[in-house]
């Protein structure tokens, strides 16, 4: 999950993730030590903490302007996260900038940057995802205690700076990648009337329909136990530092994960050992139930005032489907805000990064982050927090990643796409008519799940999420549909919809849909920047997602397959921007694991936090393609 925390945080990590983590190039950490000399000679730093309305003190680190006590005024710029708001002292300063964005460091703001509570050094008790209290919101009620949220803190710590900071315009912008994204957001409900623009990037939304803890139901393993070791590590009070719990070399994660066996056994002595708050919290809860929809935000995203930019990135393993979620939720349930959606071709927060021109075998032609930060981020916040110049930015500002280019739109998805069906045909065919008859089977076996990645990596490949999918294609329990070479290009803009016949003779199974964009067999060369890899036939993983199939009916009441008997398996996969080129072919594979990304199914109707290994049981699992099941993808086309 890596819900992008700091660099000192990543070094924790024995078995992880650091594809979040800014390289430490020789260059990069010169241009470091350059913004931190100049936020010492422009910024004077104030370590406070902040009384909120139930009497617990936030900590908050403030960094202002030095020529505002020359009597200038200025805005500030918030960011609220749980990953330390340090560093600690009014005489230390960070490594960098007080923000991520380095053209933002430049600018002249107030910024300020704050522990949530029960984080670091802030008091309080610490809540995955505060689930939101309407009633609170606002400005404190006299004589009524109706309790607290991410909200109320952020209104609480607005109304403290606008009264002690000084030389400030009244002018308030919060913004933050991931978790702090989430910040972002739960400020807009009710917001303080200061609080004028608010952008959350690659928000948290909703961890059990697709951000970070679950997709569709489906449990992501791999994430989650790297992430809570360190971050679910348990504290007696305020602390600079957190530690992680256990350490789990490996060289190999596919091999360390079949080898932990069941997921209950990572609350064994040797790891989390029933002490992490968060991890327990998630297995105790395997349904979409009151825990999930509380921590929901989604719902709350209603009369919102401040202007928002919400921002997220195509290759984002974490959170893609959260600024999607986010930007749409703000334009049904608040038709007259200024909404804006920015979705560039970007991992996890990497709009933040100083070069972002390459990913894996894909070359842009361009730095598109430097492209965001200077037409949309920076032009955002001085538009609306400065009155300093114009902010023109169309409703959608997406990348093409199959053109390589940046398109503008009036809203997304783009007005005008046709819902087109590729159906699955006998003998691996994919096409936009129906099939006539067959089938297609597998088995499926847990003890040799399917990998979401090739080769043998002992942390999650970043890149799985366009790697060349050929790795799977030759495997028996996978699912292969592909169509004839395009005799034109196909634009496909929007959310994709799996609609799967199928049966098994088990009682439960996972399901994981790919589109998948096919290079022709004359592409010359080898893919660059990638393993030697030809480039010729490369199967480019252009959008993957799972569904827990118990949940096809309903996340909030799991149902079993009857083994043997067909079942309709129909959800949404997170929306595309992809030209598929005129040559090019469209695939489509279907698998029943994803694995250690996902963790295994035992493929009987148990539950699965609890389960035994003895319950993790094969199953032949068909898929149908006839008259009557007509399986497919349904892809929305630009004209």
């Amino acid at each position: 999950m890596l819900r992008l925390f700091s660099a000192a945080a990543l070094a924790v990590f024995t078995l992880g993730s650091v594809a979040s983590a800014q390289a430490q190039t020789p260059q990069n950490a010169a241009q470091r030590a350059a913004d931190s000399l100049f936020v010492r000679q422009h910024y004077t730093k104030l370590d406070r903490q902040i009384t909120m309305r139930d009497g617990v003190k936030l900590y908050t680190v403030i960094y202002v302007p030095r020529d505002a006590a020359k009597g200038n005024k200025y805005p500030f710029l918030m960011q609220r996260t749980p990953y330390s708001a340090g560093p600690y002292g009014e005489n230390n300063y960070p490594n960098g900038g007080p923000v991520r964005s380095r053209e933002l460091s430049q600018e002249q703001y107030i910024f300020v940057n704050q522990d949530v509570r029960g984080r670091y050094m802030s008091e309080g008790q610490f809540e995955e995802m505060t689930p939101t209290v309407p009633a609170a919101h606002g400005k404190p009620k006299k004589g009524k205690n109706p309790g607290h949220d991410e909200s109320t803190d952020t209104y609480d710590t607005i109304e403290w700076l606008l009264k002690n900071i000084p030389n400030n315009n009244g002018r308030v912008g919060m913004m933050g990648i991931s978790y702090p994204g989430f910040y972002a957001s739960a400020a807009l409900p009710d917001a303080h009337p200061a609080l004028k623009a608010v952008s959350p990037q690659a928000p948290v939304t909703d961890e059990f329909i697709g951000d970070d803890a679950h997709h569709k139901g489906a449990f992501f393993l791999l994430d989650n136990f790297e992430f809570m070791n360190y971050f679910d590590a348990p504290r007696q009070g305020p602390t600079p530092k957190y530690e992680p719990m256990f350490s789990a070399e490996s060289k190999d994660a596919y091999q360390f994960f079949l080898n932990l066996g069941p997921i209950k056994n990572a609350d064994g002595a040797q790891y989390f050992n029933n002490h992490a708050k968060t991890w327990s919290e998630y297995l105790a809860h395997p349904t979409y139930d009151s825990y999930w929809k509380e921590r929901n935000i989604r719902p709350h995203l209603k009369n919102v005032k401040p202007a928002t930019l919400v921002v997220g990135g195509w290759f984002d393993a974490e959170d893609l489907f959260g600024a999607l979620a986010t930007y749409k939720a703000i334009e049904q349930q608040s038709p007259g805000a200024q909404n804006r959606l920015v979705m560039g071709p970007w991992t996890h927060g990497a709009w933040s990064r100083a070069e972002w021109s390459t990913f894996g075998p894909l070359r842009f032609g361009q730095n598109t982050a430097q492209y965001y930060r200077d037409n949309l981020e920076v032009k955002f916040f001085n538009h609306y927090l400065k009155n300093k110049g114009d902010f023109a930015a169309a409703e959608a500002t997406v990348f093409n990643t199959g053109s390589n280019q940046w398109q503008n739109y009036a809203a997304w998805p783009p007005k005008g796409t046709q819902p087109r069906t590729l159906y699955f045909q006998e003998g691996g065919k994919l096409a936009f008519t129906p099939a006539a008859a067959g089938f297609d089977e597998y088995l499926s076996d847990p003890q040799k799940p399917v990998p979401y990645t090739n080769g043998i990596h002992a942390e999650r490949n970043n890149e799985y999420m366009v790697e060349d999918q050929r790795f799977a294609a030759q495997r028996p329990d996978v699912l292969v549909f592909q169509t004839e070479p395009l005799t034109e290009d196909l634009t496909v803009a929007g959310p994709l919809t799996a609609d799967l016949f199928v049966s098994t003779t088990g009682t439960d199974a996972d399901f994981v849909v790919k589109l998948i964009d096919v290079l022709p067999d004359s592409a010359a060369g080898t893919a660059p920047g990638a393993t030697p890899a030809p480039r010729a036939g490369y199967q480019q993983l252009v959008r993957a997602e799972p569904i827990r199939g118990r949940f096809r009916n309903s996340f909030e009441k799991p149902e079993a397959f009857q083994p043997g008997q067909v079942a309709e398996v129909k959800y949404e996969l997170p929306d595309v921007l992809h030209t598929f080129r005129k040559g090019h072919r469209l695939m489509v594979q279907v698998q029943s694991s994803w694995f250690p990304l996902v963790d295994r199914n035992p493929q009987q109707m148990v539950t699965i936090p609890t389960a035994e290994a003895k319950d993790f049981q094969k199953a032949t699992i068909r898929l149908y393609h006839d008259a009557r099941h007509a399986s497919g993808v349904q892809v929305p086309q630009l004209p």
